[in-house]
């Protein structure tokens, strides 16, 4: 179960460092009653959940998706605006494919939720710029690399194909690049572990002597 709060980082996604994060600059512009100008206004939590909320929706996301942050909660639960920020400003977005596949960006590159949330926004409308180009193919790789991990105990009765975020009847082909792709998140150099990279590489041999 993904929790939506507290913030449930992926697996295998590193972390930014504290005095490496930025000061983000998302917001709009507004006209000033009675001025020729417009000033700055910063976005707020329910603009970023909106900007992000919208873009998944162009891309054919239902409903199943969790923004998971250390902000609480509104009654529909999503990050609730007007509260305290948090000492961890990092925010992660999970989603639900149409193939069922769960995906996820986490970005905590920023020292505030809502910056953060509208850089995920800002990427996922990068994406779907990527498709509208005829880059669908390319697009296809790139979300093989946000294929979310399952927890580390969810794996002992998962199936290997679900493990490998692939059909049963995947071809060779298919399931090296799921497990390339999730080795690549799972391996302990890149901040996994070696429970995670075993159960990907069982499920690998699994699936190679099955497709061969």
């Amino acid at each position: 179960m993904i929790k939506a709060y507290p913030l449930q980082w992926p697996q295998g996604w590193p972390r930014t460092e504290y005095v490496y994060r930025q000061q983000g600059r998302f917001g709009k512009k507004e006209q000033a009653a009675g001025r020729s100008w417009k000033s700055h206004k910063d976005i707020t939590v329910n603009d970023a959940v909106r900007r992000v909320l919208e873009q998944l929706h162009m891309m054919g996301v239902g409903d199943d998706v969790v923004i998971s942050t250390n902000l609480e909660l509104r009654l529909d639960g999503l990050p609730r605006s007007g509260q305290a920020a948090p000492k961890d400003p990092g925010a992660a977005v999970y989603w639900v494919q149409s193939d069922g596949s769960t995906k996820v960006i986490a970005l905590d590159l920023y020292n505030k939720v809502e910056h953060n949330l509208a850089a995920i926004a800002a990427t996922l409308d990068a994406m779907r710029t990527i498709e509208r180009h005829g880059g669908s193919p390319i697009l296809e790789r790139v979300f093989t690399g946000f294929t979310a991990l399952p927890p580390p105990t969810s794996t002992a009765n998962r199936k290997w194909f679900e493990v490998l975020g692939v059909t049963p009847n995947a071809t060779t082909d298919e399931i090296k690049k799921a497990r390339n792709a999730l080795a690549r998140k799972a391996h302990p150099d890149m901040g996994g572990n070696s429970e995670d990279m075993a159960a990907i590489n069982r499920a690998f041999d699994e699936g190679m002597r099955g497709a061969a």
